[in-house]
């Protein structure tokens, strides 16, 4: 019997979309360019396993100065990144606990992006627990972070409801025998939901 449902928040909360927002600012050649030769992904992981959000962008536009503007506005534009609320699976989150299901937050994020990730979107800070890497230095799908939350939320991993739009997030939460749900779009986690029982077809809407 599933006991919470954890949700990921970017990509299922909330659009990540740092490909379109450069694609918009200087095109798609230029962003391929970008991408290709500057780790943008890399930098960002290492935001969400605890390094200080501008700190660590204005290192790295110091390190590529052909590309200083543009990777600068991954913290001063970041905004524009994280956008914008999907609002179905908003809905979804409140139903739930409105049924008086706890929900928890799983996600890879920083420390300050989550902070202004959070004033923008009100609901971000209506979870029951909340589990972000930057706070714990744990990244998914590294098995110490499952872990955690287990530790912390004292539920058996079978209770446990993970939506993430990652396979290999999925894929670890499994293992340590959690329920897991592939998360292509809010319809599909709602039809999850109400197959658990966990909604009626009405508040899943």
């Amino acid at each position: 019997m599933i006991r919470a449902v954890i949700f990921d928040i970017g990509n299922v909360l909330v659009a990540w979309q740092p490909v379109a927002f450069y694609d918009r600012m200087i095109g798609p050649e230029a962003r391929k360019r970008l991408f290709s030769q500057v780790d943008l992904d890399g930098m960002n992981l290492s935001i969400d396993a605890g390094a200080p959000f501008r700190a660590t962008v204005q290192a790295t536009a110091a390190a590529h100065p052909d590309w200083s503007e543009a990777i600068l506005w991954w913290h001063d534009q970041w905004h524009q990144m994280a956008a914008p609320a999907i609002d179905h699976s908003v809905r979804l989150l409140r139903a739930l606990r409105s049924r008086g299901v706890p929900v928890f937050a799983l996600s890879n994020f920083g420390i300050d992006s989550f902070a202004t990730a959070q004033a923008l979107y009100p609901f971000l800070t209506e979870f029951d627990r909340l589990y972000i890497s930057g706070h714990l230095r744990l990244l998914k799908p590294d098995p110490a972070i499952y872990a955690a939350v287990e530790g912390d939320c004292g539920l058996p991993p079978e209770a446990l409801l993970f939506t993430d739009d990652k396979p290999a997030n999925i894929d670890a939460a499994r293992a340590r025998g959690w329920q897991g749900h592939r998360f292509e779009g809010p319809r599909g986690l709602a039809d999850r939901l109400v197959a658990e029982g966990l909604l009626q077809g009405d508040d899943a809407a």
